[in-house]
């Protein structure tokens, strides 16, 4: 948070200054806003409401965030800072031996896409400042609209108070996907295995085209472009680089209906990248890029490399790496391999409500989506995970794991009905479903769904999904892609099975989705891989707002319990949650098997403190929860007589049941 004039008598005169959201993030076409203007205007209009409060919780936790690294910065002595500056020039060295210049990416991305789409089905919009969305939410906003500060996951009511006259046109997902197929038979000509970010965006490898032909990059996307505009009567613009990093940055620089070129080679990649601020790339979000700049003072990429010493010690080998690769202008080349798909999901968010029957039907309604998105790809899942966010932002999530395969709308809402009704009564703003774990002809799950394994055991839920990695949830199961991106707002739109090429901001638990850049259908999430997975190592402070949004010791906490192995001396964490140990409800017979609230999880954190805040916990909490979990545990391990499974992972607690 910046700092702010105070007055002599303590007030601020200018509170707004200090609120920051991601209004204030200039998107493509919002260059000449008054960012005070809009930053008060936000303000005002959202003070004293939920989402407010919310993000206050979120300043504070970056703010702790700060401290915490500046007081890590300031014990570093001069020897260390030496020792560490040397393994980052080392570094710097062996990262710089895989630059990759052979390749030609190019990125393109459509303009505006939902508003042109509903502009060229209604010309009498052009020219016109409109918003696709409601007075509630808006999920994209036109030039005309972005020059008065009107932006995508803006609540309506704020974009009108900044553009009076501003046209609101209610959304239409049938009409974007129409045109979004269009736009990728044009994208398939010139490279068959090309990667769709979303609807409006993707990442051709345009290497052998412009070999074949003899041509450059920029040719090749002039002529994509031509031939997009000739399909759809729609603009784009694009980006070409040596790496799929690069190209995305290019993409924006000449918005709308333009194009820039990157060319390969590394001092055009370094000079480009040197003055670039390091929130343009994927990856950096508000909170990633406060730290560095509040801790570090790092603005540009190019700080990024003078500041390596510093990474080096603050961060974990893998996000230190990331950050030398941003520094580099490095990034993926390589053009991944299909994945099986591991999950579908379908949300939806609404005005905020009490209402059980409404909510029912809400969840009815989301049930019937994600059952004909199953239908279309001939899925069959057994993991059925159920996300709420309250009226107070909060967001949680409780799954169960089933003895069959499902994908009919009657079974999924007979299991979600019931994963809603443990929370009830409660007032909701968004409601989601994924179906995970599918059957082995999809996903290459066990052909016997009853066949139990120690992740069972210990994890009691989906024994496909993984602990390791940034998108973990603190909450009732741990996946190994992204659920349902929490929106902080009220979404008044549907969203299907939205996924990530684009990396996000690793610290920022509630990254707001532009539905505009970000309504995906694809399940094979690409670029999140690059960077997402390097910071995974440095999430263990991250506030996931799964089950939590404030330190309450005896209500909602992740507690570490750390030991050593006896034979190899390496460090074992546990982490438990104190949330709901004991199942809320109980399905009758063997149709299902709730996860309860703990597991492993593979974070860097100290020993008794709380994996949310950082805060130390209380002796006779840690000792009282470390009792609960050890008897829970030997409950179950000795119904299913596994007494080496026990003593394995007891072992260093000196615990022998």
């Amino acid at each position: 948070m910046e700092k702010s004039e105070i007055t002599s008598s303590g007030e601020n005169p200018r509170p707004w200054q200090s609120y920051h959201t991601v209004y204030t993030n200039a998107k493509a076409g919002m260059e000449g806003v008054d960012k005070e203007k809009v930053q008060r205007i936000v303000y005002e209009m959202s003070k004293g409401s939920k989402y407010f409060e919310n993000e206050e919780r979120k300043e504070a936790y970056m703010r702790q965030k700060i401290e915490t690294m500046r007081a890590q910065c300031a014990k570093l002595k001069a020897a260390d800072v030496s020792h560490y500056q040397m393994v980052a020039d080392k570094r710097i060295l062996e990262l710089e031996s895989t630059r990759d210049l052979s390749r030609i990416w190019l990125h393109v991305d459509m303009d505006a896409f939902y508003a042109a789409v509903e502009t060229l089905s209604d010309p009498s919009l052009t020219g016109k400042p409109m918003a696709v969305g409601s007075m509630s939410m808006i999920s994209t906003a036109n030039y005309e609209a972005r020059k008065f500060g009107v932006r995508a996951a803006m609540p309506g009511f704020i974009a009108r108070k900044l553009c009076p006259d501003l046209i609101f046109v209610p959304t239409d997902f049938n009409k974007y996907t129409h045109y979004s197929d269009l736009t990728r038979k044009v994208f398939q000509k010139y490279d068959p295995h090309f990667m769709a970010a979303s609807l409006d965006e993707a990442y051709l490898d345009i290497t052998s085209v412009c070999k074949e032909r003899g041509v450059a990059g920029g040719e090749v996307a002039e002529e994509l472009r031509t031939r997009v505009y000739e399909e759809t009567g729609l603009t784009c613009s694009a980006g070409v680089a040596p790496n799929r990093l690069l190209a995305k940055v290019c993409s924006d620089i000449n918005k709308p209906n333009g194009q820039f070129v990157l060319p390969n080679d590394r001092m055009a990649v370094m000079t480009f990248i040197s003055s670039l601020p390091i929130r343009k790339i994927g990856g950096i979000g508000k909170v990633t890029e406060h730290i560095l700049r509040d801790v570090l003072g790092i603005n540009t990429c190019e700080e990024i490399l003078q500041k390596g010493g510093f990474l080096c010690a603050l961060f974990s080998h893998s996000t230190a790496d990331f950050f030398l690769s941003v520094g580099l202008g490095l990034g993926r080349t390589d053009t991944p391999q299909v994945k099986f798909r591991k999950s579908i999901s379908s949300e939806r968010t609404f005005s905020a409500t009490n209402d059980e029957a409404l909510l029912y039907q809400k969840l009815a309604d989301i049930a019937e989506m994600l059952c004909r998105d199953m239908q279309k790809e001939g899925l069959r899942g057994r993991t059925l995970t159920l996300k709420l966010k309250t009226a107070s932002f909060e967001v949680r999530s409780r799954a169960v794991t089933l003895q069959k395969y499902i994908c009919s709308s009657e079974e999924i809402l007979k299991y979600a009905s019931k994963l809603l009704k443990a929370e009830l009564p409660i007032s909701l703003r968004l409601i989601g479903l994924r179906v995970s774990h599918f059957n082995e002809d999809k996903a290459g799950a066990s052909s016997d769904p009853t066949q139990r394994t120690l992740t069972n055991f210990v994890l009691s839920g989906d024994a496909s999904r993984k602990t390791m990695g940034g998108r973990s949830s603190l909450g009732l199961y741990c996946s190994d892609e992204p659920f349902m991106d929490d929106l902080e707002t009220s979404f008044s739109t549907d969203s299907h099975d939205i996924n990530h090429y684009e990396t996000r901001d690793p610290w920022d638990s509630t990254n707001k989705q532009d539905l505009e850049d970000h309504h995906c259908t694809f399940s094979n999430n690409i670029e999140a891989e690059e960077a997402h997975e390097s910071l995974s190592n440095d999430i263990a402070g991250n506030v996931n707002t799964a089950d939590t949004v404030e330190c309450n010791f005896n209500s909602c906490h992740t507690v570490v319990f750390e030991s050593k192995d006896a034979e190899t001396s390496l460090p074992q964490k546990l982490y438990v949650s104190n949330t709901n140990l004991v199942n809320k409800e109980v399905i009758t017979g063997n149709e299902a098997v709730f996860s309860p609230d703990w597991q492993y999880h593979c974070f860097k954190e100290d020993d008794c403190k709380c994996s949310l805040c950082g805060i130390e916990m209380p002796p006779d909490f840690v000792e009282e929860n470390e009792n609960t979990l050890i008897f829970i545990l030997l409950r179950g391990f000795r119904k299913r007589n596994l007494a080496s499974t026990q003593e394995l992972l007891f072992r260093g607690k000196g615990i022998y049941p």
